[in-house]
């Protein structure tokens, strides 16, 4: 019965949290001290506690919070203290400053570009190690996800929150000019014809935006089947330089181009938030972004929302997109009953009601393909098809070593340098000239990682 309750109270706050608005970020982290604080109140001295260091703000952490009050609820032998530790570069930062003390946390959430800095701090204790003792079966989970998180046939971190970038489009505007709302774009040409007949319709609306972040630049390569770094992306050695070739790289900067030259395109610049607005006002009809803010656009959306897989130059078939969002890292130099207590809260979150409920609250893909079939799916689905694509999209990936994604330590740099580079295309800038200096710096962004670490 308790846990009856637990979960009934989770679908709550699910429903709850999903209805909330990212504003109100800083009264949730308020909230949520205070709920750490009651928790810790509640443990007994039998209990082993978990300190679980995170960075979901807003309506994921309502969410993230309500799952760790269900696991708390559930049992009695673990208490799991769940602490906001800000963004994921803040939260890496915190860690690195205390990994190895005692003020380390048992368990650290963390963005999929810090793998290789996590794994080259000698700080954290592969999950590889605990599916081994425990005989876990991990082919149970979504393949695509799990295959970015392995590297030589080890587990170092357990998947949590996935997405990847779908596109987003306005299906009343496509209907007033002449569109297909249930045919939407696939490839780069006819994103460009689309933007031609939204502005030949109405002129107050430009037809697309691509905000200037480095995570889409990666993922458009990636769905043309372009490595982003060499050696098979970091996976089979130390990558020297960028992986893809100047057609794919380049087809990138001209496709924006064509669009910024036609008056077609919407100029955000880095600001992923002012592109989202300017979607929902109606002032653009057709965007990249993560399908993990799926929920939150449809919700909020005064018009009927269409979701689409990435488009990919005309040339090119289709590969699929790299997994984004974060992972779970156990830490080293805990004990080893906090370390299996922390196994035993991460195996929590894989079962497929606790995905359904994450999935359906918050736009994140479920870990557990499982989760797909829970009613709570089923019944969103109904309600909002449009969450299924996002799935239908990661699904339909074809595993390769492009799709996997790069794996390197300064691949946040590399993002920086891109969006640099695109911005310039944006305003109006030469795409050789903005091409070729990106390259540059990348290369030798790559190159002074290798001699930091010696290599």
């Amino acid at each position: 019965m308790k846990k009856l309750l637990a979960l009934l109270m989770l679908g709550l706050v699910l429903f709850i949290a999903a209805c909330s608005s990212e504003g109100e970020a800083s009264e949730d982290e308020s909230s949520a001290s205070d709920n750490e604080t009651s928790e810790e109140s509640e443990v007994s001295d039998e209990s082993q506690t978990v300190t679980f260091w995170h960075s979901m703000g807003g309506a994921g952490q309502e969410a993230l919070d309500a799952i760790v009050d269900s696991y708390n609820q559930s049992q009695d032998a673990v208490q799991v203290n769940a602490e906001y530790q800000g963004t994921y570069d803040e939260a890496l930062t915190k860690f690195n400053a205390v990994a190895g003390t005692d003020s380390a946390p048992t368990m650290i959430q963390t963005f999929e570009i810090g793998t290789m800095s996590m794994i080259n701090s000698g700080n954290i204790v592969p999950i590889q190690e605990f599916v081994d003792t425990d005989s876990y079966d991990m082919s149970g989970l979504e393949e695509n996800i799990v295959n970015y998180y392995s590297l030589d046939d080890t587990f170092y971190s357990m998947p949590f929150n996935s997405s990847t970038p779908v596109m987003y489009y306005n299906k009343e505007a496509f209907e007033a000019a002449g569109l297909d709302p249930e045919a939407p774009p696939e490839t780069f040409e006819e994103v460009e014809e689309a933007s031609t007949a939204i502005v030949d319709s109405n002129p107050d609306m430009k037809g697309f935006a691509l905000q200037a972040y480095g995570w889409l630049y990666e993922q458009l390569l990636a769905n043309q089947g372009a490595l982003l770094l060499n050696n098979n992306n970091g996976r089979t050695d130390t990558s020297t330089e960028i992986g893809w070739t100047e057609e794919e790289g380049k087809s990138i900067f001209t496709w924006v181009e064509n669009m910024v030259n036609d008056g077609t395109f919407a100029n955000y610049g880095t600001n992923g938030d002012n592109m989202v607005a300017g979607f929902l006002a109606g002032d653009v009809s057709m965007f990249l972004q993560s399908s993990a803010s799926s929920r939150d656009v449809i919700d909020n959306a005064p018009f009927e929302v269409g979701i689409a897989f990435l488009p990919h130059p005309e040339e090119k078939e289709r590969q699929g997109v790299v997994i984004g969002g974060a992972s779970l890292w156990m830490i080293d130099g805990k004990p080893e009953a906090e370390q299996q207590a922390a196994w035993d809260f991460m195996k929590y979150l894989q079962t497929p009601e606790i995905q359904a409920e994450w999935h359906v609250g918050t736009g994140y893909f479920a870990i557990n393909p499982a989760a797909y079939e829970e009613q709570t799916v089923k019944d969103a689905y109904e309600e909002m098809p449009q969450l299924q694509v996002t799935v239908d999209q990661l699904q339909a990936t074809k595993p390769s070593y492009a799709t996997q994604g790069g794996l390197m330590d300064m691949i946040p740099e590399g993002r920086k340098i891109m969006e640099t580079a695109l911005e310039t295309v944006y305003n109006g800038g030469d795409v050789d000239e903005a091409y070729n200096t990106a390259v540059d710096q990348f290369n030798a962004a790559i190159e002074q990682a290798n001699a930091a670490r010696g290599e």
